[in-house]
This record gives C-alpha cells, sequence and structure tokens, in this order.
C-alpha cells in the first residue's frame, strides 16, 4: 500500500459555518508565548546557547557557553515586555491564551500568578524553548510528559491547550496520544478549527501563525516598525471580516512573544490594532480553550469509513461497481498514493478515473460494452444493476410507454450496429427528451470520437454514483 498522509483538501471547497457566538464574523485569537527561562542555555543543562527569535541580527549557538547579550533580550522579556503587555491587555479585558513553557513558568512565579489572576489561558509550550525536529519519538514523548506534569505542579491545573512551535513531524500524533488536550496548535494549515484522528483519539486542531506573528520583527523578510506589524494585522482582520459578512466566518490567530512586541516602538503597532478591531461590531476575542469547546460543542467530529484506510478486499467491494461490472477498476486503485484527499467523492473519482484511462483501449471498450442499453432488455427484465436501475429510473425510463420503449430499442439497436457498444449517457443529467435528442445528435457521430465521447459518459456516471457514497 502507498498511502500519503498529508492532508491537502482539509475543509474542502465549502467550509462548515464555524457559528461563532453571538454571529461574531470573525474570532479573534491572541496567543503570547512564554519562553523567558525556557530557551537553550547551558544553566539548563543544554550544550550551547539560544540563537533563535531575537534582535541579534545573525546569532548563531555558543557551544558551551553563556550568551550574554541573548540572555538579556529574553531577561527583558520577563522583567518588562510581560509587564507591558499584561497592562495592556488587562487594561483593554481582552482575553489572551499563554503558550507557557513549563521550565519558563517555573522561573517566573510572578508572572504565573499575574496570568492566573487576569484569567488567561496557559497552555503548554513543552517543557524546554528548543528544537525537537531530531528528537526521538520516545525521548519527545518523555519530555511531553515532564511537560504536563511540571506544568500542573507550577500552575496548579494541567494544561488543555498544547503548542511545541519548534516541533518534529511525531509531535502532533504524540501529544494527541495522551488524551490529555482540548486542543493541539502544531500547524499553520487553516483558518478554521479541525479534527485529526489519531488512533481511537478524535484531536481537535486550532490552527496557529507564524505570519501574523511578532516573530516577523526578528526574522527576514519581515517588520522593521510597528506601523508594519498594524498594516498587515489590519488588512488580515479586514479580508476575514469581511468574509464573516459573506456568511462564511473564520479564525484569526496573532502570535506574541514578551521579548519582541514588549518593546515600546512595536507594542504601538498592537495596540493600533486592538483599537481598530475593537471599533467594529461582531467580534469575538477568545481563549483558545473557548474556541475548542464551541467547536466541539458545534461541530462534533464523525468518524466516515475512509477510502484510504481500507483494505484491498473492503476497497473493491465498496467501490468495484462504480464502473460498471469493472471491479479491476477500484483494484488498480488501490495500489495508487492515496490519501486523504481521496476520501471524498470527488478526489477517489479522479484515483479511479486515473486507471480508466490509462487501460488499453480493449480494456474500455470492455467498461463500455458492460453497460446496460437505456430502457432495453436488461431493463425490461429488471436485471439492471441496483445503480443502473436507480440512474435510469430518474429520467422515467422505467415507465415508458409501448412506443417509447421500441423507439429506445431501435435506436439502440442502430448505435450499436454502427459503434459496436451500447449507447452511454448520464442520465441523471439528462430528462428522457434530451436523451432522446443526444440519441439521434451521436448517431451521426464517427465511432472514434463518439468513444470518447461514451468514456467521458463513463466517468460522469462514475463520479455521481460516488457522490452518493462518499462526502
Amino acid at each position: 500500500m502507498q498511502r500519503y498522509p498529508r492532508d491537502f483538501r482539509g475543509h474542502g471547497p465549502t467550509p462548515p459555518d464555524a457559528a461563532w457566538p453571538n454571529g461574531a464574523k470573525v474570532a479573534i485569537s491572541l496567543v503570547l508565548n512564554y519562553e523567558e527561562g525556557g530557551e537553550n542555555n547551558i544553566l539548563h543543562g543544554d550544550g550551547q546557547s539560544e540563537a533563535f527569535l531575537s534582535d541579534i541580527a545573525g546569532a548563531a549557538p555558543w557551544p558551551d557557553k553563556r550568551h550574554w547579550n541573548m540572555e538579556s533580550i529574553y531577561d527583558y522579556g520577563a522583567r518588562a515586555g510581560f509587564w507591558r503587555l499584561h497592562r495592556l491587555f488587562t487594561g483593554m479585558d481582552i482575553p489572551v491564551t499563554i503558550y507557557g513553557v513549563s521550565t519558563a513558568l517555573a522561573r517566573n512565579p510572578e508572572q504565573v500568578a499575574a496570568m492566573k489572576a487576569a484569567g488567561w489561558e496557559i497552555a503548554s509550550h513543552g517543557l524546554k524553548w528548543i528544537d525537537h525536529r531530531d528528537m526521538a519519538p520516545e525521548e519527545e514523548a518523555r519530555q511531553i510528559a515532564e511537560s504536563i506534569r511540571l506544568h500542573t505542579e507550577v500552575v496548579g491545573e494541567p494544561p488543555r491547550g498544547w503548542y511545541t512551535g519548534r516541533c518534529s513531524v511525531n509531535t502532533v500524533d504524540l501529544t494527541a496520544a495522551t488524551g490529555q488536550f482540548d486542543w493541539i496548535s502544531d500547524t499553520y494549515d487553516d483558518d478554521l478549527p479541525y479534527w485529526r484522528e489519531v488512533g481511537s483519539r478524535d484531536q481537535l486542531i486550532i490552527p496557529y501563525t507564524l505570519e501574523a506573528n511578532d516573530m516577523r520583527f526578528a526574522t527576514a523578510p519581515g517588520y522593521i516598525e510597528g506601523e508594519q506589524f498594524f498594516t498587515y494585522l489590519r488588512d488580515t482582520f479586514d479580508t476575514l471580516y469581511a468574509e464573516g459578512e459573506a456568511g462564511s466566518p473564520k479564525m484569526f490567530s496573532v502570535g506574541l512573544h514578551c521579548r519582541v512586541i514588549g518593546r515600546p516602538g512595536k507594542i504601538a503597532g498592537l495596540k493600533r490594532f486592538l483599537d481598530y478591531a475593537r471599533m467594529h461590531k461582531d467580534v469575538w476575542f477568545a481563549r483558545r480553550i473557548e474556541i475548542a469547546r464551541h467547536w466541539a460543542a458545534t461541530h462534533p467530529h464523525q468518524r466516515i469509513e475512509r477510502p484510504s484506510r481500507m483494505t484491498r478486499e473492503r476497497f473493491v467491494a465498496r467501490f468495484g461497481g462504480v464502473f460498471e461490472h469493472s471491479p479491476w477498476i477500484a483494484d488498480r486503485a488501490f495500489d495508487l498514493e492515496l490519501g486523504p484527499a481521496h476520501d471524498s467523492a470527488a478526489g477517489l473519482h479522479n484515483a479511479l478515473a486515473r486507471m480508466f484511462r490509462s487501460a488499453s483501449a480493449e480494456e474500455r471498450l470492455g467498461v463500455l460494452k458492460a453497460h446496460p442499453d437505456l430502457a432495453g432488455k436488461l431493463a425490461a427484465a429488471r436485471r439492471l444493476t441496483p445503480e443502473s436501475s436507480a440512474e435510469q429510473a430518474s429520467a422515467a425510463l422505467d415507465a415508458l410507454t409501448d412506443a417509447e420503449r421500441a423507439t429506445f430499442q431501435d435506436l439502440n439497436g442502430q448505435y450499436v450496429a454502427k459503434h459496436g457498444f451500447p449507447f452511454i449517457i448520464a442520465v441523471r443529467d439528462n430528462t428522457k427528451a434530451s436523451i432522446l435528442a443526444a440519441f439521434h445528435s451521436r448517431l451521426s457521430n464517427e465511432t472514434v470520437p463518439e468513444f470518447t465521447t461514451a468514456c467521458a459518459q463513463v466517468e460522469r456516471i462514475a463520479e455521481l454514483r460516488l457522490k452518493d457514497l462518499l462526502p
């Protein structure tokens, strides 16, 4: 089995209505990353100093040394930046979600107390603010468990949300497997929450952001002044708000860091945005836990039987009749690189149609010949497949007068005599009258182009049948 794990479909062409509380047109989630005291440092048992996300241009780790300038920038976030942000958010009565590195929280008790007093959600940002990309799954699982333990000890209650940040390919599944979290945010792939199936666990994912994020002050290309940050946040808000007014409300995450946005020249842009957003009605400022609870209540997960996870036997049994009496098409499609994108009618149709198109002319002719004549002898003898029977009934071909039946049988005979295969048309796209008109029109075609037309109609019939079976 070749199975492709990435999900390019997501919510598909018609996202669900978020139905935010009180008819909000956009939900804004302000996230404050608290990493000060959890970053790479030989004081923390690491082999080098921190080099990520600071105002030091071109910073590199110092092996086996403390980097005094880097430390002092992180210290600023705890000593000054946090309190400036705390005054801003509490003064405006705006709720916040904290991504708290457990070891950083343990080293910053006054800040933790202020977070709790403000009613902010304190989610877990991992045990340490380090890179997990090369970490063995067993070690990462151990650190996740220790982060939960330490967080609970320091905060007084376990975290209900998780975001690692510098994560590995295993992070989301490892955190979901704990069964601990109402939400996980280690993805950047949507404007709405969604469910991820991890074993028997239905895990809610609330995607995060790296672009509506003050980290762009410390990365290139990025912001160099507060006005640029404000402009980007305003433009994002305006776009999402307009979509909400049009009936498709979304979620807007804003990522913040104490040592970055907490600087006076940068926080001015954030404050300008908050003032701007609050000028609009129907805006929901929410903690991520509130978004998670709303989504779970409004859009609870429903598992479906997914084609990409079926056994070959089940796959062929389920979809072998989509192309009339031609289960070999489903059997071949099973060997394709199937994934979440093929768990929908459109996706699976593409996979099956590829096998039909790549088959030999003789094989495709066999598929055409497997289709019954319209209103022909098989229909009269009630020997059609259930799918064909329902399709013919949709155009009232099962209720013809004797004269109409004779006309169809005569046209069928002429068509087969000329082309060597039955007349095929997607009945559900037509009426009895349009089918008769197509019959007369296509009888005059040459066989080669008519073969192409018939194959296209076979694919359309398969598409309609799949829409009866899948989302």
